[in-house]
C-alpha cells in the first residue's frame, strides 16, 4: 500500500467511534495555515490547499464510502472555495512582497471599515438563507443552515485574510460558534476539536493583527530626523 492509499483509508479507532487519518491530517494543515496567517507567511496559502483537498473528501462521507456516511455539503463545497480564494490570497500576497522588497510582510493588516463590516454582515446573512434551501435540496446534514452559515462565513473570512483586514479573524469566530455543535452532532469529531481549539486561536489572531496595526500606526506618527515626518 502506497503512502497515499493508506492516507485515504486509515482510520482511527476510539471505543466505538471511528476517525479518518485524513480528517486529522487535513485539520493539521488547517491550522498550519492558520498559524502561517497569523504571522503573515504566503505559505499558508498553498499548505492551507492542501488541507483543503484531503477534508473535501472526508465531509462527502456517503460519496466516497467513509465510516461516517453523512454529507455536509457546505462544509465539502467550502473546501473547493477554499482552494479558489486562497489562490487569489496566494497571488495578492506575493505581488505585495515582491512590490515590498524580499523582507516585507506578505500583507499588511488593516480595518475593513464600518461600510464593509455591514456589507460583510448582510451578504453573511443573506447568503445562508439564500443556501440553506439549496443545501437542504442536495440532501445536506440538518441543521442545514448551520451548514450554510459555515460556507458563507468560510468564504468572507478567507477573502477577508486576502485583503488585509484585520475583522476577517471575528467572522471565524462567528463560524466556530455554530461550526463546533454541528460537527458533533454530525460525527465528525476531529474537525469539531479543530473548531473548538481554533476559536481560541482566532481570537489571539485578531489581537496579533491588531497590535501590528497599532505599532505600524505609532511608527508613521514618529517624527524623523531633525523633526521632519519619519
Amino acid at each position: 500500500m502506497n503512502p497515499i492509499e493508506w492516507l485515504f483509508d486509515a482510520q482511527l479507532v476510539i471505543g466505538d467511534q471511528v476517525i479518518l487519518w485524513r480528517e486529522i491530517v487535513g485539520n493539521l494543515f488547517g491550522l498550519a495555515s492558520a498559524l502561517g496567517g497569523l504571522r503573515r507567511k504566503i505559505w499558508a496559502w498553498p499548505v492551507g490547499i492542501v488541507g483543503n483537498a484531503l477534508l473535501f473528501t472526508v465531509f462527502l462521507g456517503a460519496v466516497f464510502d467513509t465510516p461516517n456516511p453523512v454529507n455536509l455539503l457546505g462544509q465539502a463545497a467550502r473546501q473547493v472555495m477554499f482552494i479558489i480564494v486562497s489562490i487569489y490570497g496566494w497571488i495578492r500576497w506575493s505581488q505585495h512582497q515582491r512590490a515590498g522588497g524580499g523582507d516585507t510582510p506578505a500583507v499588511e493588516p488593516r480595518w475593513a471599515g464600518w461600510k464593509v463590516r455591514v456589507l460583510l454582515g448582510v451578504v453573511m446573512v443573506g447568503g445562508t438563507l439564500v443556501l440553506t434551501p439549496i443545501f437542504r435540496a442536495l440532501g445536506s446534514f440538518e441543521p442545514v443552515w448551520a451548514d450554510a452559515w459555515i460556507f458563507m462565513g468560510s468564504l468572507l473570512a478567507t477573502y477577508g485574510m486576502a485583503k488585509g483586514w484585520t475583522e476577517f479573524w471575528l467572522i471565524w469566530v462567528a463560524v466556530d460558534l455554530v461550526g463546533v455543535p454541528l460537527l458533533i452532532s454530525a460525527g465528525y469529531y476531529a474537525s469539531a476539536f479543530l473548531y473548538l481549539f481554533y476559536g481560541a486561536f482566532t481570537i489571539l489572531g485578531f489581537i496579533t493583527w491588531m497590535r501590528v496595526q497599532r505599532r505600524a500606526a505609532r511608527l508613521a506618527e514618529t517624527p524623523g530626523p531633525a523633526g521632519l515626518p519619519g
